[in-house]
């Protein structure tokens, strides 16, 4: 899986989409380099230094990747990955250096690009929630045959009973909620990825959420956080 060359970004050889995560852009310190320079600051050096927006690529492919596939499976985050980053290259000239974080940007690119396969994710998701696993169950150690087997069973019911009521949302529901729980980013993140006010992020996220409750008789495996926000980067 590679990005077109022409765009200046590659994938280094020999590496996969799980191999860059040291300098993935996940969890605290994201969007700067061993040497502190900001995603915004990668991002003007290759307006002159094309080459130099690989290192964008280095610090989120794995968190886009891993995003498109949970929600369009496996094969289809692989060109969306790919899409993603020859549109940022495209785009750059037009990225808003005030934000010193690009990843929000980046979520806001492949959501869009997924927002182009509504279908495609409404007809996994179903599937998903019709589909009942026949892998061997993990190596238990000491747990009970009894206990691991509940909690199996316990499992593939929840995941069935989550992919059924993703599907029922509406997408632009779908798209905060799992923007958020999938993708890790917060409310002011979400806002900036979609283009919308903050307030329309809580408002349809909380309708996705009480969907999602009403669903799965109170709970909600998307849970990610506590109401409470507290910026994460600095």
């Amino acid at each position: 899986m590679t990005v077109s060359p022409s765009v200046g970004v590659h994938r280094p050889p020999g590496a996969s989409a799980t191999d860059t995560g040291s300098d993935s852009g996940a969890g605290a310190g994201a969007g700067t380099s061993a040497d502190g320079d900001s995603d915004a600051s990668v991002i003007e050096r290759s307006w002159d230094e094309p080459d130099v927006f690989a290192e964008l690529f280095h610090r989120y492919a794995d968190d886009v990747h891993r995003y498109a596939a949970r929600r369009l499976g496996t094969e289809a985050a692989d060109d969306l990955m790919a899409e993603t980053f020859v549109i940022a290259f495209q785009r750059r000239r037009r990225y808003d250096l005030s934000r010193p974080h690009a990843r929000p940007w980046l979520y806001g690119i492949v959501t869009r690009l997924i927002g182009g396969h509504r279908r495609a994710e409404a007809r996994r998701l179903r599937a998903l929630a019709r589909v009942v696993s026949t892998d061997p169950a993990d190596g238990g150690g000491d747990e009970p045959l009894a206990e691991r087997v509940a909690a199996r069973i316990s499992a593939e019911g929840t995941r069935g009973a989550l992919s059924a009521a993703l599907a029922k949302l509406p997408a632009r529901h779908r798209d905060v909620l799992l923007v958020i729980a999938w993708g890790d980013l917060d409310y002011a993140e979400a806002a900036e990825a979609l283009g919308i006010p903050v307030g329309t992020v809580r408002s349809r996220l909380h309708r996705a959420r009480k969907k999602l409750r009403e669903a799965l008789g109170g709970s909600d495996p998307t849970a990610f956080r506590e109401e409470q926000e507290e910026p994460r980067r600095g």
